[in-house]
Parts: C-alpha cells; sequence; structure tokens
C-alpha cells in the first residue's frame, strides 16, 4: 500500500496559533473574561493590605467603640473584597462554560469534516480507534489549556506582579527579593517542562497506541473467539500496555524530581523572606501587619506558582496530544477537488479509461496504459483471478484513488476535473462486503438518499426484498442492526445494501459481487429486483461467481492489469483462454479465489 507521508509534528507554537484562531472569534466574552481576570486579582491583592490595617489596629489600639467601629470599617472592606472575589469567579465561570463549549465543539466538527477528506489509503493505514482518540484529544486538550491559562497562568501573572509592586513600594529589599524569585522560578519551571516535551510526547504516543490496539481487538472479537486467541490477544495487550507504563514512568519519575527541586527552591525563599522580614522589624521598619501581608502574599504566590508546575504537567501533555491530531489536520488530502473542479452532469453513462496507470507499490503496477470504453447503458461485467485489477478499476472510477497517469472520462468529463462528492452521487456501489452504521434499519437504507421519505424507504425495501426479514423482526424497520450491521446476517446486510443502491437511483451502477452472500432463493429475487435496478444504467459488475453474469452485455477478462478477452459469455466460451478455463473449474464444483 502507498505509504501516507508524514511531516514533522507540529510544535506548541502551532498548537497555540491554532487554538487561538478559533478562540479569537468571539471577542466579546474573552474581554469579558479579562475584566473578570483583573477584579479577581484586585480583590485578592486588597484584601492582605486591609487585613495588614487590621491586625495593626489591633497590636497598637486600646480597646474601644472607636476602635472597634474602625476594625468593623476594615472588615467590611476585606468582605466586599472577597465578595468582590466571588461574584468575578461566578461571571467568569459562566462565560467560560459557554465559550469552551462552543470552541470545543467547533474543534470536534472541522476536525471530523477535516478527517472524512483523507482517502482510502489513509483510512486503510490507520487505526479507527486511534483517529477516534486524536479527535476527542484535540478537543479535551484546548479545554485543559485554555483552563491552565484563564485559571492558572494570567492569575498568577497579574498577582506575582501585583504582589512584588506592593512589596517593593513597602520595602524595596523584599520586593525585589520575590520578584527576582518569581521570575527565576517560573523561567525553571517552562525550562525543564520543555526538557519533559519529549518524553510526554512519547508517551502521548503510547496512550493512543494503546487505545488503538484495544479498538482493533474489540471490533475483532469474533475472529479472536474463532481462533482460539484470547491468550494471545492478551499478551498483545499487556505488551503495548507494558510499553505505555514504561514511557509513563520515565515521564512521572523526573516529574518527582522537579518537585522535589521547587520544594527546596520554595523553602528557601520562604526563610530568607521570614528572616529578612525580622531584621526589618527589629529596625523598626516593618510592622505587626506587615508580617500578615508578607504571609499572605509569600503563601498565595507558593500556591500560585506551584499550581503552575501542576498544571504545565498538563499543560504540556495537552500539546503533545494536540500536535497529533494537527498532524493530521495539516496532511494533505490525497485526493482533493481542483479548484476548478465543477459538478458532473451525466446525460448517457459512458464512461472511458485512457493509458490508465495505476500501483501501490512502485515495484509493482496494477495498471499500466489501460484502456477501456463502456458504452452508455451496457452492463459489463469485469472478472478475471485475484489481483487482476477488478476491484481497482471501480476503486478509480469512484475515485477513492487518483491515477498515476491517464485519465477517466464520464461523458467526455475528466473525473479529476469534477467534484468528489457530485462524481459519487452518480455512482450506486453495492459493495462485497457491506458496512452499516449501528442504527436503525430505516437510516440505513435512506442512506442511499438523505432526505427520502419513509413510503420511499419502505419501496426501496421491498424491492430488494428486505421487507421479509425486517417485518418479521420485532421493531421492524426502527430496529438497531449492530456496529458494523453486526445483529444482521451476510445475507441480509447485503440486501440493505442493495436497497441503498435502489434509493440512490444513480444513472452508474457498480456491483461488486453484490450477491454473493445471498441464499439460492434470496439470489433469485435480487436477481429480479436489480434488473429493474439496471434498467436504463451503465452497469459494472466484479464478479468471481461466472454464472451470475452470463447475460451481461459484455464480459472483460483480466489478467494482471490488462484486458485479455472481450466479449458476451457464449463468444468467450468459443474462444477459449482464461475464461473457457475459469469456466470449467466452476462448472466443475471448484470456485477460485
Amino acid at each position: 500500500m502507498a505509504e501516507i507521508p508524514r511531516k514533522k509534528k507540529p510544535g506548541a507554537h502551532v498548537v497555540f496559533r491554532t487554538y487561538w484562531a478559533y478562540t479569537k472569534q468571539y471577542p466579546g466574552a474573552l474581554a469579558a473574561i479579562a475584566v473578570g481576570a483583573l477584579l479577581l486579582q484586585v480583590a485578592n491583592l486588597t484584601a492582605p493590605l486591609y487585613l495588614k490595617k487590621l491586625f495593626n489596629t489591633l497590636a497598637i489600639a486600646e480597646p474601644s467603640n472607636q476602635t472597634v467601629h474602625a476594625l468593623l470599617l476594615i472588615l467590611g472592606v476585606v468582605a466586599s473584597m472577597w465578595l468582590l472575589d466571588w461574584t468575578s469567579r461566578r461571571i467568569q465561570g459562566f462565560i467560560i462554560t459557554s465559550l469552551q463549549s462552543k470552541i470545543m465543539t467547533k474543534l470536534q466538527v472541522d476536525a471530523f469534516d477535516y478527517l472524512l477528506g483523507h482517502s482510502n489509503n489513509f483510512f486503510i493505514s490507520n487505526f479507527a480507534g486511534s483517529l477516534t482518540h486524536k479527535i476527542k484529544q484535540f478537543s479535551r486538550s484546548y479545554e485543559i489549556i485554555f483552563d491552565g491559562v484563564i485559571f492558572q497562568f494570567v492569575p498568577t501573572f497579574l498577582f506575582v506582579i501585583g504582589a512584588v509592586t506592593i512589596l517593593f513600594l513597602r520595602n524595596h529589599t523584599l520586593g525585589t527579593i520575590l520578584g527576582v524569585w518569581s521570575v527565576a522560578f517560573v523561567i525553571f519551571q517552562i525550562y525543564v517542562a520543555r526538557l519533559r516535551q519529549p518524553l510526554r510526547v512519547v508517551r502521548a504516543e503510547a496512550d493512543t497506541y494503546v487505545t488503538a490496539t484495544l479498538a482493533d481487538a474489540i471490533s475483532n472479537q469474533t475472529t479472536i473467539s474463532l481462533f482460539s486467541a484470547g491468550t494471545f490477544e492478551r499478551g498483545v495487550f499487556h505488551t503495548v500496555v507494558t510499553d505505555w507504563r514504561q514511557k509513563t514512568m520515565r515521564l512521572w519519575r523526573a516529574d518527582e524530581w522537579i518537585w522535589a527541586g521547587f520544594g527546596l527552591f520554595t523553602l528557601g525563599l520562604q526563610v530568607v523572606m521570614m528572616l529578612g522580614a525580622i531584621h526589618f522589624w527589629q529596625q523598626g521598619l516593618l510592622t505587626v501587619g506587615d508580617f500578615v501581608l508578607i504571609q499572605a502574599y509569600l503563601f498565595t504566590t507558593f500556591d500560585r506558582l506551584v499550581g503552575i508546575n501542576r498544571e504545565l504537567r498538563q499543560f504540556y501533555s495537552a500539546l503533545a496530544e494536540a500536535g497529533e491530531m494537527l498532524e493530521i489536520m495539516q496532511l494533505q488530502h490525497e485526493v482533493q477537488d481542483a479548484s476548478t473542479a465543477k459538478t458532473l452532469t451525466i446525460s448517457r453513462g459512458e464512461i472511458e479509461f485512457k493509458n490508465v496507470s495505476f500501483y501501490f507499490h512502485t515495484d509493482r503496477d496494477i495498471l499500466e496504459n489501460f484502456n477501456l470504453t463502456l458504452l452508455a447503458g451496457q452492463k459489463v461485467a469485469l472478472v478475471g483471478p485475484s489481483g487482476a485489477g477488478k476491484s481497482t478499476i471501480t476503486k478509480l472510477l469512484l475515485r477513492f484513488f487518483d491515477v498515476r497517469n491517464g485519465t477517466i472520462h464520464i461523458d467526455g468529463q475528466n473525473i479529476s476535473e469534477v467534484t468528489q462528492d457530485s462524481l459519487r452521487e452518480m455512482i450506486s456501489f453495492v459493495p462485497q462486503e457491506p458496512m452499516l452504521f449501528h442504527r436503525t434499519l430505516m437510516e440505513n437504507i435512506r442512506y442511499g438518499k438523505q432526505d427520502a421519505t419513509d413510503e420511499e424507504v419502505l419501496a426501496a425495501a421491498k424491492k430488494a426484498h428486505c421487507n421479509e426479514f425486517i417485518s418479521n423482526l420485532p421493531d421492524t424497520y426502527n430496529t438497531l442492526v449492530g456496529e458494523r450491521g453486526i445483529k444482521l446476517s451476510g445475507g441480509e446486510r447485503q440486501r440493505v445494501a442493495i436497497a441503498r443502491a435502489i434509493l440512490k437511483n444513480s444513472p452508474i451502477l457498480v456491483l461488486d459481487e453484490a450477491t454473493s452472500s445471498l441464499d439460492s432463493e434470496s439470489e433469485s429475487l435480487i436477481q429480479d429486483a436489480l434488473k429493474v435496478l439496471m434498467e436504463g444504467k451503465t452497469v459494472i459488475v466484479i464478479a468471481h461467481r461466472l454464472s451470475t453474469i452470463m447475460k451481461m452485455d459484455r464480459i472483460i477478462v483480466l489478467e494482471k492489469g490488462c484486458v485479455v478477452a472481450d466479449g458476451t459469455h457464449d463468444e468467450l466460451l468459443q474462444r477459449g483462454g482464461l475464461y473457457q478455463k475459469l469456466w470449467s473449474i466452476q462448472a466443475g464444483g471448484f470456485i477460485p479465489e
């Protein structure tokens, strides 16, 4: 399979730039949050100043009505600051709740939308569980980063600036010590956090792989049971989780050593500040109230700065996890609409492959200078051994992949010059193994035409002979079919897929062994329905079972990506060759892969 090109993982600045592009769309909410943050720090800085006055008054004043009155006034100011703090937090909380929910929703929708634009090659090269995890983490990481900035980094910056300024005005030496220590502490935290970032990236990748492995095993539970591979799969999962544990432990041990250093750093400052305060109090430069002020500012500063360290752990983990989804969103779509792409219009339904070359691996071509013309309204079957290129032809027609060389035309229009949606809207495709959504039967059939009425859905279901088994279900058309339609038999899933195609009613129909999962009775009924469905359409049928395509207008025999025979069933049998050989094998009771 062709390799998906990989870019260098996006750095922190790319994550910030992306998240900011979403956030700045709400300037009113941001302004309100900023005002709330400012008022919060005003309250947090002002309250200790009045507590200082309160303790100074208690220390020097004699108990009297006048003193009590003064104390009550001071307490009133402190209480008003506490109330301002509470009010600002509540207003901020409601605004942030609304803002975050909007942006997180948009992030998930945009990530999902871009993900769907990737090619078939991308999806068959990635774990579904891994992609699911990355989309969820992309949104969740925004919440972590936004909360870190709003509730930790900005408040801490404002408070420390205010505290240092107030202490500096009261005592230059103590203010300078706190200021220098705070700057050094923050720089050191950022430095060690960046040193740890590679460990976080590795751990994020390991976490995603655990999710992917788990999802892969769960979705293949039946296969695990059939091969009695429970012990083997437990071993695989244990290996993956053990790898995650080892990478997590390396990160957490680094965190613990850093926390130990921070603790000593903080302890040293507290001792120095209190020794300095005692010295200046001894000289009559500080009061008892100043001790309260210093302690209040010190404890809050410590709490905020240590909180930043805790937050940085989650912050950088969020950056690493957001980078995983951004890597996908920065990856160019392998199959894209041209900037001048038009809407495909079909009047006849003629299909032409002109000198088409295609390969998955550079050392082995699947198609090389392939030419084939299907006239409008023709019913054409593609047959040949596995690897001959039958399915590749239909995937190129649907533009799941782009041709390496050559062109494909429908009614003279180059399919690379029309929109992918309009192209696929004109083609009804019934795969060999249809996958259904874990939704109701009504919703699954209606997928062929999303705006179809219930009556149209029911009519299509009857033509595909779905109604027989659906009407016997307890919830009939409201029955949930399970993940990928697992609650239905293979034949029932196939009939639902055919009902979708009938409902879609596109001018071009592609059937990839569409009746292979049906029992003989159902196949007979479906063949009648398909005759009606094929009327007036250009039809391509991929068939291994040659008995199902005997009445096709043309049978194209492929081998190693080349057309080796072209004709009706009778004509090909008369000529001999590969088709006659395949027919003889099947008539003898053995159907090759």
